[in-house]
């Protein structure tokens, strides 16, 4: 969902700008607003592509309209109160292009509106887990060894939680660049299936991980985890892509390019990584190692501050809060390794190279799951390229037991796939060759009026 909002915001700043470019084309309206080359002046530019900015968050965020992105507008010298369609003015051209690109995502199966099934985002596919929930007692019940099992947990408000899986239908949303969610799915094998011996080896490669784990490798886990009430992993690689903005010292017009190409990969990358969560429904090493091992004896981190112990196998808990244990969806594929390596991938084709030079210190003591003890010294995470970054990211997921092997390279695969899919669709935008059919905006603009845009 929030790698979809950055696409919304980003694609109508793109549209806005397009219209004062000499050859970009917009996805919505293509040429159609085109401006003369009098107008197209930094100025202007500046003016559409915060009104289209502002009329996108609204309306993904609205209760956030009044307290933050009205005085934002108000700041930059701008009415948040003008809903002009007359497109001869910046600010019409930026409403107009929003209108467009919302009236185009609020039908294209994400379910924000609540159309589909009520509520906003909920799932209208009757998705339902074959596996009853698995509560962390030591007694696990598990059906299906090769599906997902959702968990009850306490978070951390201190309210019992049942998982649900997070928006299953996502695999239906209506990719940027991708034919549909499923495009390269036959492209990658599936994941393993319990009985094999590749089942066996990938949980006790885990387990040998989890008993192994150095201060470095817990903060790696820490640091890119991402979880409830964070920027979320697209969020993450957006700021990445800020420091390389500040680092190249962009115009407006390199970042909106950079941006757009990087929001609309993280967008596809979702997608196609829902599908395969979908469609392969695989369970968890959380399920999966307490099942295979309980009865037996195993090395493994014993929680925090415990460091390595002997336990259970039926007691083998990820490195994670108890609050949040692990998310709530299938293993198979890693989100954050496809949505890392997609962003990485965009940033190295957009800047011409894979240099990235950037580092984090995390301070002695800063784990929120071991705080105060770990790590014992600063741990300095540093990456010269984009893509060491995000097979950090991908890894890291396995050192926080959340994912298997396979799951975070094939992720890593499948991420890079989208971004050439991605890039070459957004080639086509920035040079004017796509051919996709322009909107009628006479027929659009009594919609404008009644949305009372």
């Amino acid at each position: 969902m929030s790698a979809r909002a950055l696409a919304i915001v980003h694609t109508c700043i793109y549209d806005a700008w397009a219209a004062y470019d000499e050859r970009a084309v917009g996805t919505e309206l293509h040429g159609a607003l085109r401006r003369p080359r009098p107008e197209r002046t930094a100025a202007n530019k500046e003016e559409a592509v915060s009104y289209a900015a502002y009329r996108a968050l609204t309306d993904l965020m609205p209760a956030e309209a009044a307290a933050v992105f009205a005085p934002l507008m108000k700041q930059l010298g701008y009415d948040p109160d003008n809903q002009s369609i007359d497109i001869e003015t910046p600010a019409g051209i930026g409403n107009v292009v929003c209108a467009a690109v919302l009236e185009f995502r609020h039908h294209d199966g994400s379910n924000q509106l609540g159309d589909l099934a009520q509520g906003p985002y909920t799932d209208w596919t009757s998705y339902a887990p074959v596996n009853a929930p698995n509560n962390l007692s030591g007694k696990l019940s598990i059906t299906n060894p090769d599906r997902w099992q959702p968990l009850t947990h306490v978070n951390a408000d201190g309210d019992l939680i049942l998982q649900r899986f997070l928006v299953p239908h996502w695999c239906k949303v209506i990719p940027f660049a991708l034919s549909k969610g499923n495009q390269f799915r036959g492209h990658f094998r599936g994941p393993a299936t319990y009985g094999s011996s590749e089942y066996r080896q990938q949980a006790e490669e885990l387990v040998a991980l989890s008993a192994g784990l150095t201060d470095r490798q817990k903060m790696i886990a820490e640091y890119w985890k991402d979880g409830p009430n964070s920027e979320q992993p697209p969020g993450h690689w957006a700021l990445f892509a800020q420091a390389v903005s500040r680092r190249d010292h962009h115009g407006l017009d390199d970042d909106v390019k950079m941006f757009f190409a990087l929001s609309n990969a993280l967008l596809d990358a979702g997608i196609a990584a829902w599908d395969m969560k979908r469609a392969y429904d695989s369970v968890r090493p959380i399920s999966a190692i307490p099942m295979l091992f309980q009865g037996k004896t195993i090395r493994s981190w014993g929680g925090p501050g415990k460091g390595t112990v002997e336990m259970d196998g039926a007691r083998w808990r990820p490195y994670q809060p108890a609050s949040d244990p692990t998310p709530p969806f299938p293993e198979y594929v890693s989100g954050h390794s496809t949505f890392s390596a997609a962003a990485a991938h965009i940033l190295k084709l957009f800047t011409g190279s894979d240099r990235f030079g950037e580092s984090v210190t995390l301070p002695a003591g800063s784990s929120k799951i071991e705080p105060h003890v770990t790590p014992a010294q600063p741990i300095v995470l540093q990456w010269e390229t984009f893509t060491e970054a995000a097979d950090e990211a991908g890894m890291s997921r396995r050192y926080g037991g959340i994912h298997f092997k396979a799951a975070d390279l094939v992720g890593r695969d499948l991420g890079r796939t989208v971004a050439t899919e991605v890039w070459s669709k957004a080639q086509g935008y920035f040079d004017g060759s796509d051919k996709t059919p322009v909107r009628d905006l006479l027929t659009m603009t009594p919609n404008l009026r009644d949305q009372g845009q």
